[in-house]
């Protein structure tokens, strides 16, 4: 096995992986952060925060803090306390026995880079998006995937929504609080969502649909200024006009390094304990959205990172008292 054995490694580096480095660290673990390598995605040092622009709802910035901004004083406060950090992404893991195997760069090398008695993960969340030209430019620019994030920038606007589930709904009925229009568009002619969230949808006058209709260009250089829609049934094309177009189509896991090793659910996302971050795994810790389905926010990731430091310190000591 390698030399370089650790205490504690945490892969991912958004809020859940941050703030259990800065646990670990002041717990004198001296963690290693192997927080990925940057990209234009979510998959990258800093998670989903990193292509977000004004984060109004975490806790301590009453003016707001732009994601990046966030996620660099979260990088930095680790670092303080001792946290090591590698820009690379991990490539394999080997978690059938301890110390667990980590695998950087190469994957089919007999050794691994790095061995850890304790693991975290922390490998976050992708919103699923359309696939659209113009998404990479216009995210954060009236392109959004959370309403809870950024619906409160869109009072009195007419704005989109693309979905058919439960969570499109949600987000929907979410942002009638602010918007004065929201257009569900939605491929089909019936909804995938539970019955009492299409009723709610349903009855709410600020809500229209676009039925069997697809998103085909986001307009707008430097904003979303309106979208065009294409009719699934005919081919027909016309343009919405609205200033916020919000992408509910799903979310997926970032755990496809821990397939056949963890436990998971139907939809790719860690299990873990009740009020705790243990895994299938003894020794394996996950929190942030990598086992997070429900609320999916920087504050509840940062209080699961917490949750996972702390979780891997009493088993470190348990192991050697």
């Amino acid at each position: 096995m390698s030399e370089d054995t650790r205490k504690l490694v945490i892969i991912g580096s958004g809020p859940a992986g941050l703030t259990a480095a800065i646990y670990g660290a002041r717990a004198d673990l001296r963690p290693l952060v192997i927080e990925g390598e940057p990209s234009s995605t979510s998959d990258q040092p800093g998670g989903q925060l990193m292509i977000t622009t004004d984060v109004e709802n975490y806790p301590g910035f009453p003016e707001g803090v732009m994601g990046p901004q966030l996620m660099a004083d979260m990088r930095m406060q680790a670092q303080r306390f001792g946290a090591d950090l590698l820009t690379r992404k991990v490539s394999r893991v080997d978690l059938s026995d301890t110390p667990f195997g980590i695998w950087v760069g190469v994957p089919d090398t007999d050794e691994p880079t790095y061995t850890a008695d304790a693991l975290i993960v922390s490998t976050g969340a992708r919103s699923l998006m359309l696939g659209l030209e113009a998404e990479e430019r216009l995210i954060g620019h009236g392109l959004s995937t959370c309403a809870t994030c950024d619906g409160f920038f869109f009072r009195d606007q007419e704005i989109a929504v693309v979905g058919g589930g439960d969570s499109a709904l949600e987000e929907a009925t979410f942002l009638t609080k602010f918007a004065s229009k929201v257009t569900i568009v939605h491929r089909r002619d019936q909804l995938r969502a539970s019955k009492i969230m299409q009723q709610r949808a349903f009855t709410n006058p600020k809500i229209e649909f676009a039925w069997n209709t697809e998103i085909t260009q986001i307009l707008g250089d430097d904003r979303v200024g309106g979208v065009i829609l294409r009719d699934t049934t005919n081919g027909n094309k016309r343009e919405l006009p609205v200033t916020g177009l919000f992408i509910a189509i799903g979310h997926l896991p970032n755990t496809g390094l821990f397939d056949g090793q963890l436990d998971m659910d139907d939809q790719g996302y860690v299990v873990t304990g009740a009020d705790r971050s243990t895994t299938s795994v003894e020794g394996v810790f996950a929190c942030g959205d990598a086992q997070d389905r429900r609320y999916r926010q920087a504050v509840t990731a940062a209080g699961s990172g917490c949750m996972a430091a702390i979780d891997a310190e009493r088993w470190l000591e348990s192991r050697h008292p």
